[in-house]
């Protein structure tokens, strides 16, 4: 039965915007459409591009906006049309954030991240000082890409730093985007004489980076519901991550994933997510189960993406709730956090092949 209340504005950036990119699209399309069906019960108005049409024509309760170009600059000029919106972005060029900021700034109620809290998830070294001390997390350094070359002499001096604190274990970097997504762009550096100022046709001259302390280890996630005050965790999910030639590429992952760690990468994921005002919503948090038993801590944290990530997609078709109505009931306060009991039904594997996200409950 249809919900009494407002429609609800609905969209997927690249989707929206019309992306052409197949590899982008699949996974996009495979958030979106998750995202509808744990809708169904609201009217929504959904903006896509036109060349959607066909696809989203079956949903009753979808009032579809077809549109042309960015969705950015059509939020600019509709989005005081709409009074409540949910919807799906990534941290490329700084979309979360700007999406965000535009729907607060005309009033428009989300059941997403705040800005502030977009900004703070999205940019990595503000995420590292802002829980620093909070929970564990990789020696990290923000740096400049500059013209002249200054970039090196600061990783070599930072280099000798950290591994003159622990001189008889081989030091390994990497370097990733201030703000990136999905391994984009992450650099492995294995020995330090590698370091070339190649790195600079990598991250163009005048880009931040960070640089961290590489921890050998399991890369995993965990889901979380947050009311932007308290979280609560869904699943611990595995990531398949490529390492090859020095550089990381994401492929996908496995949920939910089972580990004698699992209780402590909750307790880290929900710490930090809490630690941050606003996160809200459909929150992921990046993990790595360390590989050294002998190390102080068993579980890093490695960033915090304040949106609906893959995992999303999988765990809609194995959950006992549906996720995106208990983020709206959430937000308006029919529910609180504590009202939350989720169970999972089995398991499901998420794969990048080609072009395609290949889904499979197993």
């Amino acid at each position: 039965m249809m919900q009494e209340n407002d429609s609800i504005l609905v969209f997927e950036y690249f989707t929206a915007s019309g992306e052409k990119d197949k590899c982008i699209i699949s996974e996009a399309e495979a958030l979106l459409f998750s995202l509808l069906e744990d809708l169904n019960d609201f009217n929504v108005d959904l903006v896509v591009n036109e060349s959607y049409e066909d696809a989203v024509n079956g949903y009753e309760n979808v009032n579809p906006i077809f549109i042309q170009g960015d969705v950015v600059d059509w939020l600019e000029g509709n989005a005081s049309n709409f009074r409540k919106a949910i919807f799906i972005a990534a941290e490329n060029n700084n979309n979360l954030y700007s999406i965000s900021k535009i729907l607060e700034e005309n009033n428009v109620k989300t059941y997403n991240s705040s800005s502030e809290a977009c900004f703070k998830s999205s940019d990595k070294s503000v995420t590292y000082e802002e829980l620093a001390g909070i929970v564990p997390q990789p020696r990290t350094f923000r740096f400049k890409i500059d013209s002249k070359g200054y970039w090196k002499r600061a990783i070599d001096n930072l280099y000798e730093k950290w591994q003159a604190e622990d001189p008889l274990t081989p030091l390994k970097l990497i370097i990733k985007p201030l703000m990136g997504v999905d391994c984009e762009d992450i650099v492995v550096i294995e020995n330090i004489e590698d370091l070339t100022l190649d790195l600079d046709k990598i991250f163009v001259p005048g880009s931040r980076v960070i640089v961290q302390e590489f921890i050998y280890g399991m890369d995993v996630s965990v889901s979380l519901i947050s009311d932007g005050k308290k979280a609560i965790p869904i699943s611990l999910n595995q990531q398949f991550v490529e390492l090859e030639n020095d550089k990381g590429t994401y492929l996908g992952g496995k949920l939910p994933y089972d580990s004698k760690f699992k209780d402590e990468a909750y307790d880290i994921a929900v710490k930090a997510v809490e630690s941050i005002d606003g996160l809200k919503g459909f929150v992921g948090v990046d993990l790595l189960i360390n590989a050294d038993e002998k190390d102080v801590y068993s579980v890093y944290l490695l960033e915090i993406n304040s949106r609906f990530t893959t995992p999303y997609v999988g765990l809609s078709k194995i959950s006992n709730i549906n996720i995106g109505k208990t983020i709206v009931d959430l937000v308006d306060g029919k529910i609180s956090i504590d009202d939350i009991d989720v169970s999972l039904d089995g398991q499901v594997e998420f794969k990048k092949s080609g072009d395609n996200l290949v889904i499979r409950r197993t």
